[in-house]
């Protein structure tokens, strides 16, 4: 292992706060592209309402980004120049995000490689943001500094949300469609200009030692390295197991993302105002429970708080199951929301708290690459084809057993504590 240069423990308010805005950025796309707006501009007017198509694609990116990005994470640990990877990944999927824009009715093909593109990018990107993490605080704060980056991915979600809802006429309008595509590119620019303060304000760890000749070559081979070192020899039993656990509970909730404005718009026959209406009330609450979360995992430690969200999200799946009314669908839907800010700021500082130091890069490869996006690729396509045979509400009930298999997983994780300050590993 190259030497690493002395760790940067804390950053300045400023800092964290650049760092968070790329959250706020980056959940443009997130809410626009993949839950609210094109999958089902993609299902009604591109696919012939096709629903597996829509599993296919997402569970196509998700296996692009898995493959990617540990290898990206490694050599991006190596180089100790995330933000310049971070960019390319995030100018990729602005590209592509307000490219959608052109496609139109039977565009399949050109259709689901823009959106892959788009979401590798996203998804990409993410495996150098969540890297910065240890080094913008200290071990105990960890799920403090994560709960207030998806609070504001949430505000930024909301914010996205409210503008789109003010663009939008009635879907009988002659205009309406054309409106629908240049949504596209607002979440685009949306994203663009909101990401710029991480690149211009969140400081960089030097470079230390001599980089090897071929970054990728090198990436790959400490990835497979890491692989070996967490399922086959090992060293990190515990972030093993939790890694292992996360691959299957996450399969639960980025399907359930992937396709909740579809269950909304077929189980419930909401229209655009009632979606984008409902997913406000959903960032909303996942405001808050991020943010209260994030202090509840401080104090009572990431593991129970997983633990009970998993519990929250098997109620979600079991009522999605049961709804008759919108009412109905509008209580589901602020459990929802807690629950997703909750569990996915709980993970995030878990995987710090579990992570050896001066290996961020490579592991949070792991977290955000192997086990959180190639978690995606199972979940999307089961739920499309069972939701095309079935309908919606088995679909939906099915996704519960990723949550339960998830939670039984996770009971075996052994948490450390956050004392002392970890060492180089």
């Amino acid at each position: 292992m190259i030497p690493q240069p002395p760790h940067q423990d804390t950053a300045t308010r400023g800092q964290i706060f650049s760092w968070t805005l790329f959250d706020f950025a980056n959940t443009a796309f997130s809410v626009i592209i993949i839950t609210v707006i094109f999958p089902r501009y993609f299902i009604g007017h591109v696919a012939g309402g096709q629903r597996w198509l829509w599993g296919l694609a997402v569970s196509l990116s998700m296996l692009s980004a898995a493959i990617l990005a540990p290898p990206l994470g490694a050599a991006a640990d190596f180089s100790r120049n995330r933000k310049r990877y971070l960019l390319i990944f995030t100018l990729a999927s602005v590209a592509c995000t307000a490219l959608l824009s052109t496609v139109h009715e039977g565009m399949i093909i050109a259709g689901m490689a823009l959106f892959i593109i788009a979401n590798l990018g996203f998804e990409g990107g993410i495996v150098f943001y969540d890297a910065f993490l240890p080094g913008l605080t200290t071990r105990k704060n960890y799920g403090r500094v994560s709960g207030y980056g998806f609070a504001m991915g949430y505000v930024g979600s909301l914010a996205i949300l409210l503008i789109v809802n003010a663009m939008l006429p009635a879907s009988s309008d002659p205009g309406y469609l054309g409106v629908v595509r240049l949504s596209f590119i607002v979440a685009a620019v949306f994203f663009l200009i909101f990401s710029l303060p991480l690149f211009l304000f969140v400081s960089e760890p030097p470079v230390a030692g001599v980089p090897p000749p071929s970054l990728m070559r090198a990436g790959i081979q400490r990835a497979l390295g890491t692989f070996r070192l967490l399922f086959i020899e090992r060293k990190h039993p515990s972030l093993a197991r939790f890694l292992i656990a996360f691959f299957i509970y996450n399969d639960g909730v980025l399907t359930i993302i992937a396709f909740a404005a579809i269950f909304a718009e077929q189980v419930l026959q909401m229209s655009d105002t009632e979606i984008i209406s409902f997913f406000a009330v959903v960032q909303t609450s996942a405001i808050a429970g991020s943010a209260a979360f994030g202090v509840i995992t401080d104090r009572i430690g990431p593991k129970k708080t997983i633990s009970i969200t998993l519990f929250l999200w098997i109620g979600i799946v079991i009522a999605a199951y049961f709804i008759t009314t919108t009412g109905q669908f509008y209580v589901v839907a602020l459990a929802a929301g807690v629950a997703m800010g909750s569990s996915q700021s709980a993970s995030r500082s878990f995987m710090a708290l579990l992570t050896p130091r001066n290996r961020e890069a490579e592991f949070f490869g792991f977290y955000d690459g192997l086990c959180g996006k190639a978690s995606a690729v199972v979940g999307p396509l089961l739920f499309g084809i069972l939701a095309d045979l079935t309908g919606e509400r088995n679909a939906a009930l099915a996704i519960g057993i990723f949550f339960v298999a998830g939670l039984v997983l996770l009971q075996r994780v052994t948490e450390p504590p956050p004392y002392p300050e970890k060492q180089a590993a």
